[in-house]
């Protein structure tokens, strides 16, 4: 068996491939009572415009921590990070930016529409994303987001989705008015295990 072949027996027999794997979000400090966050570990600052109706600090819990962690994503918000509460109910365009492209940011959502009335984030059409991860609150109880399209959307929801892609900003509006629901952001930590073992491969077969 020549190396070439040794070295992709082994990629495969590890069970690798293309698909991204699990890793740590570094999420947004979003400090106390502002619109300027840092992911301190990247040297980033992190900005919002949009509807809000306050920053509020050391809130919520985020948890079970299974509801806001899982596929792509490895763990939940920090309660010190902070949630920026939003009523939605405007076509006003809302704007995260990172001072620093972030190759498929994250998206935590808390408390989305109540049991009586559905809310949504609608996003732009050129930011696609997927669900990782959602469930009920320790709280309120509720279930996971859920999604059609560009929309997520639900009544009493909770989760995370990611984006796919890099990305200056994000974009969305809340055309649903509920009083309240929050979000934070986050950026992956690292490249994910399958891209980094194939090119640990590509170098040894070089």
């Amino acid at each position: 068996m020549n190396k070439q072949f040794k070295v992709a027996a082994l990629i495969a027999a590890m069970g690798f491939s293309g698909a991204a794997n699990a890793a740590q979000v570094l999420w947004t400090n979003w400090g106390d009572r502002t619109s300027l966050g840092t992911i301190n570990p990247l040297g980033m600052t992190v900005s919002y415009s949009g509807e809000a109706q306050s920053l509020i600090s050391w809130y919520p819990s985020w948890e079970p921590v299974s509801t806001f962690s899982g596929g792509t994503v490895d763990n939940a918000p920090p309660q010190s990070g902070g949630i920026i509460w939003l009523d939605g109910g405007t076509s006003t365009l809302s704007t995260i930016s990172f001072s620093t492209p972030v190759v498929n940011p994250v998206m935590a959502i808390w408390s989305l529409g109540d049991f009586d009335t559905q809310a949504s984030f609608v996003f732009s059409d050129n930011q696609p994303f997927t669900i990782q991860s959602g469930g009920p609150d320790i709280v309120y109880g509720g279930s996971t987001i859920l999604v059609s399209g560009n929309t997520v959307y639900g009544s009493e929801v909770y989760g995370t989705i990611q984006f796919q892609g890099t990305y200056s900003q994000l974009t969305w509006t809340n055309p649903q008015y509920e009083h309240w629901y929050g979000f934070t952001v986050g950026a992956p930590a690292a490249v994910p295990i399958p891209a980094a073992m194939w090119l640990f491969g590509s170098g040894l077969l070089g």
